[in-house]
């Protein structure tokens, strides 16, 4: 196979990874409602927590961020970084967007934390740091995934990984995206803070 080829293949598997919707499927092994029909209507984890459980709000966080992690991690070993790259943004357009679900995924907040954790783990620990601290601040989930995915590609520049940088700001741009609703609602004073059913 040759390395475009490869590429391709990278990106196809992280696309396949990120499309696993670990939130609805732990929600309706648990038997509650359908998660699409509360809240925001997101299968992310914030959502989860939305109905009451936080044993599956933090299992929903851990497979959304490892479905990234691994496949980077994975493709990385056996292709190098530029496949890594591309199955991270696969795996990212993965959960927005996947197939199994019409297209309507999360917002990609875990998802994006995990990719980092497989490109480059300190970028992760600045994203993390900046989302805990503009949640405890303001208490808006959707918020502090926003400024932290602004200051992500920042951090990636300014310390000279500038592809790395340049792929966050594709995926933060792809973020901004998946919370318009959220935007609107910031905007608007009616956005739910963390902890509301």
């Amino acid at each position: 196979m040759t390395s475009d080829a490869f590429l391709v293949v990278a990106f196809g598997f992280g696309y396949l990874c990120g499309s696993i919707p670990f939130g609805l499927i732990l929600t309706k092994l648990a038997g509650t409602q359908d998660l699409r029909s509360i809240g925001s209507g997101s299968i992310g984890a914030t959502n989860v927590l939305r109905t009451g459980n936080k044993g599956l709000a933090v299992a929903t966080l851990l497979g959304d961020a490892l479905k990234g992690t691994i496949a980077v991690v994975i493709m990385g070993y056996y292709a190098g970084p530029n496949a890594a790259m591309l199955a991270a943004l696969g795996a990212f357009l993965g959960h927005l967007f996947p197939v199994w679900l019409k297209f309507k995924g999360g917002k990609g907040v875990a998802t994006y934390i995990g990719v980092l954790i497989g490109l480059f783990w300190p970028a992760a620990i600045v994203f993390c740091v900046m989302w805990l601290a503009i949640a405890f601040a303001t208490r808006y989930s959707s918020l502090s995934a926003l400024v932290a995915a602004f200051i992500t590609p920042l951090f990636l520049w300014w310390f000279g990984h500038p592809a790395l940088a340049s792929l966050c700001v594709v995926m933060t741009l792809l973020m901004f995206y998946a919370h318009r609703e959220n935007i609107k609602r910031l905007q608007a004073g009616t956005e739910s803070k963390i902890g509301a059913k």
